[in-house]
């Protein structure tokens, strides 16, 4: 062993330049962040969003619409998915738990049931909420409709 071979050990050194250990390392006097401005200063953090005092793009887009706080969101559900359902299930009757069952809505979810596509057997079907394209055509075939 000759004082010439000596390396460090593996992992032992960092391969990143050092800066702000003065101008002899090449990396002082601003240490990399240029001259003067908000960027170069201790502790600076820039806002989101910020665009250098330009108005900002959220601010200049403009805004429209509005959604109640107090809306309730049905899922809906058309004539022809519980028809499919009743023929591939054979069922008589349709609540919210044969929905869940079968993975057409979650158990928090409100169902509407709208008049979309046929219904050609007869059938119980409970929901929060009823078309009355879907009513007319549940009760023409003989069926009931109960509103939870």
């Amino acid at each position: 062993m000759k004082l010439n071979t000596l390396t460090p050990s593996e992992g032992s050194t960092k391969n990143r330049k050092r800066i702000g250990r003065g101008t002899g390392s090449g990396r002082g006097g601003t240490s990399t962040r240029g001259h003067k401005g908000a960027k170069s200063r201790s502790g600076y953090k820039r806002k989101l969003g910020f665009e250098g005092g330009q108005m900002p793009l959220q601010r200049r887009v403009p805004k429209f619409g509005f959604k109640s706080f107090n809306r309730v969101e049905f899922k809906p559900v058309n004539l022809d998915t519980l028809q499919s359902l009743a023929e591939q299930f054979n069922l008589t009757s349709i609540t919210l738990e044969t929905l869940v069952a079968h993975g057409l809505s979650s158990k928090n979810d409100k169902i509407k049931v709208l008049g979309g596509g046929q219904l050609t057997t007869k059938l119980d079907v409970s929901a929060h909420q009823f078309s009355a394209t879907a009513v007319a055509a549940v009760e023409a075939l003989g069926g009931t409709v109960t509103k939870l």
